[in-house]
């Protein structure tokens, strides 16, 4: 870079940051130039006033905190702008396939009507009565909708590059679908940004999932838990705080509930229950979920998993914009958890795989000096709360 450049942007900087050093790099170390010092104004403005200015010089600058608390800009080139597709064509074939996958999974088979032993016939089966599905399917997908689309939305509203949801089915699983995503293909401008980014899909989500939860037990009943085989009951879905709560609300009464407790009191064996799913209430007493009441169980555990604070999950953009960096130190406790929990329910093992290959990246925003505002960190801590009423420490429990 020469010195007339140079002079250049440092004219340019200094419009918005008092600098007390220069440094000179390259792209080998991640910037062109680093300035040290103080903005001279709002952080916010301050960012936009001078990525405007650098743009004809094909820089970008990113806002730094040194570990001493010192204020960095850092000039790099302009980041590789991600393809965009050119149609939408993917996104409503997936759709499609998710739509009938769900479908396929909310199949009620008619009354006195029995089912195939084999397996093709089960799949004919399925497909002959694939509109009885639709009660499920509308459920669970306008749950998952209005998940992706908080996220969208958001990111739309802060000029945020993403793309519209990608659905994923799972055909013959319990809920036939493994969810959805978007693809935010730049980085948020701060931290405000990205927490209202993160944070729009998990409450949009459980705003459509609490009603549809409460009309689906409304449509339930309950029976007893029994050992016979061929036995509607395969499986007792899993409590969260928000789910047992419902529940009660509507049964008035702590469900599943035991024959008797046992060797137990009735908060030990809730306790043991509730992060063991052991023992198993045979001869008690459970809900029977009709098909929208498990959509909307689906959608607290949704919201659960999605809240996991680690990397590019939205939990894990909440916990950085109110930690930073620090927030990588959580990792190795988290699949620790996992890892523990994994002995009551297998399929932690799986997630703490994909975390510890895939939760290590974060979404660090262009602009680390501005700070969540007192709102913000509000409804940061708020959806914090919300993961702890909506996970469950065992998802489901096989009888």
């Amino acid at each position: 870079m020469t010195l007339p450049e140079i002079d250049i942007l440092n004219a340019i900087v200094g419009r918005v940051f008092r600098y007390t050093d220069v440094t000179l790099g390259d792209p080998k170390q991640g910037y062109y130039v680093r300035y040290r010092g103080q903005l001279t104004l709002d952080s916010i403005p301050a960012y936009d006033q001078l990525a405007e200015a650098l743009r004809p010089h094909q820089l970008l600058p990113l806002f730094r905190k040194d570990p001493d608390g010192s204020q960095v800009i850092l000039l790099v080139p302009p980041l590789p702008k991600r393809k965009r597709a050119t149609g939408i064509s993917l996104n409503i074939a997936m759709f499609l396939l998710t739509l009938v996958s769900v479908m396929l999974a909310g199949v009620e088979a008619p009354a006195n009507t029995p089912i195939p032993e084999t397996l093709l016939g089960q799949i004919q089966f399925m497909f002959a009565n694939l509109f009885s599905g639709w009660p499920f399917a509308v459920s669970l997908l306008s749950i998952l909708l209005a998940h992706e689309f908080g996220h969208y939305l958001a990111g739309r509203l802060h000029k945020v590059d993403v793309s519209l949801p990608f659905f994923i089915p799972l055909p013959f699983s319990i809920l036939g679908t493994m969810g959805a995503f978007i693809n935010m293909r730049e980085i948020p401008r701060n931290k405000r940004d990205l927490l209202d980014i993160g944070i729009a899909g998990p409450l949009a989500g459980l705003i459509v999932a609490i009603p549809v939860l409460f009309i689906g037990l409304n449509l339930s009943s309950l029976d007893t838990i029994t050992r016979e085989v061929g036995n509607a009951v395969s499986y007792i879905e899993g409590n969260s705080i928000l789910y047992l709560l419902a529940k009660y609300i509507v049964f008035g009464q702590w469900l599943p509930a035991p024959q008797n407790y046992g060797m137990f009191s009735p908060a030990a064996y809730w306790l043991l229950y509730f992060f063991t799913g052991a023992p198993v209430p045979y001869g008690g007493t459970d809900v029977f979920i009709h098909p929208v009441a498990l959509a909307g169980w689906a959608g607290l555990l949704v919201t659960a998993l999605n809240l996991i604070p680690v990397g590019q999950l939205d939990g894990g953009h909440v916990l950085y914009t109110l930690f930073g960096n620090r927030l990588r130190k959580i990792l190795p406790f988290i699949i620790g958890a996992l890892g523990v929990m994994g002995i009551f329910w297998s399929g932690w093992w799986l997630w703490a795989v994909i975390l510890l290959i895939f939760g290590r990246v974060h979404a660090e925003p262009l602009d680390q000096i501005t700070e969540l505002d007192p709102r913000r960190k509000a409804l940061a801590w708020l959806t914090i709360v919300i993961f702890l009423l909506t996970f469950s420490p065992v998802p489901m429990i096989l009888i």
